[in-house]
């Protein structure tokens, strides 16, 4: 995978100024090369389905600012609803019709979700899902599973101990012992611990947390069952089943991985999509459940933007269009040109692409697998090579092997094909 690479004078300059002003130049270490060659890559502007950086290099975007950007950049309906809602005001505090159409569209969508409230982020809307179901149920235990992430919320920073159903450990410096105690993790993909865990200490736990489609530590597929025995769990025990669907609302669907597994959470966050390129997250879930959230309960959560008319208006005009315009089946079908291009020849090189409707992920390994004590970390090196080798191709891919890709529907079947064929080049070439 060797040639010569394009000269990235210009971003490599800004890099030097940004470590001058911001923790290792960046605003989030996801954002960092530090998995993989190079510097970061400071980006001009995107268009449809590409990006072009500060030297005028065009990339195939794969990345999708991590996942909202499911209709391409600078979607027109999505461009149109923004600039008009800021010339009405770029934010109030206060009530604006445009959190009403938005709400209408997500709790249409979405199976069981009866209401709904806007933050800010998705690790917002995390936090305070598990807040309110703590607040619900009366209960403090959480369970949630190795290779998820939830967002860097202190007490959901945490990684697995040692032993079964063992209180997690704090995976940052400055999260107290204390503030991950009730915090319990578990690998996924296994009911019987799960099951366990309940046996021992079900009248504690408050929420059962997961990603329905883990997708933080590469695309960890989980089969239907293990997903419907944490719903039983649950509902047997009286505590909170909790969707993360801050990556997978709406890109897998309307209704999301509930609608894909046919499961109906308590409770589910959002984020990503459905602010259609602006910073939004939300969580919603039963009627009950909700109204314990002040003003009408106990359970406090309150934000300045929550709620803010631009970003409320860029993802009322982004779902609108993935409702009317088959969005979602359009992008299976180049899922499918991906898959049929590239699963062969990653297989004949020992890796195995993952995916998941719009989302995929390459594991240089050649069994998918499904919980994050599976993954190959000699991988990581390899893919390492690759990206530095697809960047130079015009491809932009997630700077780290543990992330995912996705596809949006700005692309075309011959940009699709162009990606698949890249790579599976790319990967022919790499040594295993």
């Amino acid at each position: 995978m060797s040639g010569a690479a394009p000269s990235r004078t210009g971003s490599s300059a800004l890099y030097r100024r940004a470590c001058s002003l911001m923790p290792g130049g960046v605003n989030s270490p996801v954002r960092a090369f530090g998995a993989v060659p190079g510097d970061p890559l400071f980006i001009d502007r995107g268009e449809g389905a590409h990006l072009w950086d500060v030297d005028g290099h065009r990339y195939l975007d794969c990345c999708g600012s991590w996942g909202p950007l499911i209709l391409g950049h600078g979607h027109p309906r999505v461009l149109e609803a923004v600039e008009r809602a800021a010339r009405r005001g770029l934010t109030f505090g206060a009530p604006c019709a445009g959190e009403i159409a938005l709400a209408e569209l997500v709790v249409a969508a979405y199976p069981g979700l009866e209401l709904v409230r806007f933050v800010s982020s998705g690790t917002e809307a995390v936090m305070s899902a598990v807040r309110l179901a703590r607040g619900f149920t009366g209960r403090d235990l959480v369970l949630k599973f190795s290779g998820c992430y939830h967002g860097h919320s202190d007490g959901l920073l945490v990684s697995g101990g040692s032993g079964l159903a063992t209180f997690g450990v704090s995976s940052s410096a400055g999260v107290p012992r204390g503030t991950v105690a009730d915090t319990v993790v578990l690998p996924l993909d296994d009911e019987a611990l799960v099951q366990t865990l309940f046996a021992e200490r079900g009248r504690d736990i408050a929420a059962i947390l997961i990603e329905p489609v883990p997708a933080n530590s590469g695309l960890l597929v989980q089969r239907p069952e293990f997903l419907r025995t944490l719903r039983d769990l649950a509902s047997r025990h009286g505590a909170l089943l909790i969707f993360d669907e801050v990556i997978s609302g709406f890109r897998l669907g309307m209704d999301g991985a509930a609608g894909l597994y046919g499961i109906t959470p308590d409770l589910a966050t959002f984020g990503k999509i459905i602010g259609g390129g602006m910073p939004v997250g939300a969580f919603g879930g039963r009627r009950e459940v909700m109204q314990r959230l002040a003003p009408l309960g106990d359970v406090y959560q309150a934000g300045t933007l929550s709620g803010n008319p631009v970003a409320m208006a860029a993802g009322a005009a982004a779902l609108t269009v993935l409702r009317d315009e088959g969005v979602h089946a359009r992008l299976e079908g180049l899922g499918q040109i991906l898959s049929r291009t590239l699963q062969p020849a990653a297989a004949a090189a020992g890796c195995a692409l993952v995916r998941q409707g719009s989302v995929f992920w390459l594991a240089m390994q050649p069994d998918p697998p499904r919980r994050v004590e599976s993954v190959r970390r000699e991988g990581m090196a390899r893919y390492g090579a690759l990206h530095a080798a697809a960047l130079g191709r015009g491809v932009y891919l997630a700077p780290s092997g543990w992330e995912v890709g996705f596809l949006n529907a700005a692309m075309q079947p011959a940009d699709v094909t162009l990606l698949a064929e890249t790579l599976a080049g790319l990967i022919a070439a790499s040594p295993a």
